[in-house]
């Protein structure tokens, strides 16, 4: 059998309701060799036996526990049989030209990432790639913007997850998603360490792809914040070159000081809390990770620090303000 040029991989868990306008889209993709692996994670509505009956062209890999979008993935990935491998959430709809683009942007030394925008209204933008502040945080490039300012395809920090291509070689390579992550930030981590070891990231503005937006995260809600809040500690201390680490120390704490203002603000700061002890239990584990990842990087620290933003601030509250707005309008994210 002919290996296919992408493989698919969908990680659900509990979405059976998102799944037949996923795989719909996913069966109108045009001009691409692909196959489709849909990873369950445990779910309880009856999704694996859904998809097994109804798409006998997915490769169903039922998991018996939820093992996250880090631990399904992986899954996935090791069941991939394509060059590259496309990462897509189960509660998005691909234009029929997405993956064919996508896989244009990509190459064996170039993970690309998709123009994502929202179901609820096409205009808006949910994600044009990953971006990395020089404090230690992420953040979706252009999120809540229109898409008018993210027509033009070029270079960023990393992917988002939730639909881009990667070299199976190098997702190898890198050894997959960092599993203790579990769910948020894994794509910011493993764009970081694939930038660490010389490789690159791309967006592809003509791959575009629909999202209802965390839809198992929830609208802002105390586990998304704790698991992106103890997460953003790891992926900040297990990555960041040491000279890089030490330069941007002290702004790392102002800009912690200030989430905690938000979510003190926001009646989250127990949460906001117990985020960071956590990372701190978490420090010996990472320091062993990072001593791994620092001496596998093959660059030096001045070409990741000019991928960095340093507007850390009107960033940050700008995703912020959008997304409160999102939660109290009852909009899905």
């Amino acid at each position: 059998m002919t290996a296919p040029d992408v493989s698919i991989v969908i990680v659900n868990w509990n979405g059976r309701q998102f799944l037949d306008a996923c795989l719909g889209a996913v069966a109108a993709q045009q001009g691409v060799n692909a196959e489709t692996i849909l990873v369950d994670n445990g779910s309880t509505d009856g999704s694996a036996a859904y998809v097994a009956e109804r798409y006998p062209w997915v490769r169903v890999v039922a998991l018996a526990e939820n093992r996250g979008f880090a631990g399904g993935n992986n899954a996935g990935v090791r069941e991939a049989r394509g060059r590259f491998v496309a990462l897509l959430n189960n509660d998005t709809v691909a234009d029929p030209g997405w993956l064919k683009a996508l896989l244009g942007a990509a190459d064996e030394g170039v993970l690309a990432t998709s123009r994502i925008v929202y179901m609820h209204d096409r205009r808006l933008i949910d994600s044009a790639g990953d971006g990395m502040l020089r404090w230690g945080g992420a953040f979706k490039r252009h999120h809540g913007d229109t898409v008018d300012v993210a027509m033009d395809s070029r270079e960023v920090f990393g992917v988002c997850g939730a639909a881009c291509v990667i070299p199976r070689r190098v997702f190898e390579e890198l050894g997959g998603f960092d599993e203790q992550l579990f769910i948020s930030h894994e794509d910011v981590d493993l764009s970081y360490r694939a930038r660490l070891r010389g490789y690159r990231c791309r967006y592809a503005a003509d791959a575009v792809v629909a999202h209802h937006g965390s839809s198992t995260l929830g609208r802002v809600s105390g586990f998304a914040v704790y698991h992106g809040q103890r997460n953003l500690e790891w992926v900040y201390l297990k990555n960041t070159p040491i000279s890089l680490l030490l330069r941007t120390l002290p702004g790392h704490l102002v800009y912690v000081a200030a989430a905690a203002l938000h979510f003190t603000r926001a009646g989250l700061l127990g949460t906001f809390l117990r985020a960071k002890l956590a990372a701190i239990a978490g420090i010996p584990r990472v320091l062993r990770q990072r001593a791994e990842v620092q001496r596998a990087s093959r660059v030096d620290a001045n070409a990741i620090a000019i991928h960095l933003d340093r507007a850390w601030l009107s960033t940050k509250l700008k995703e912020k303000r959008f997304d409160l707005g999102l939660a109290g309008g009852g909009r899905s994210r």
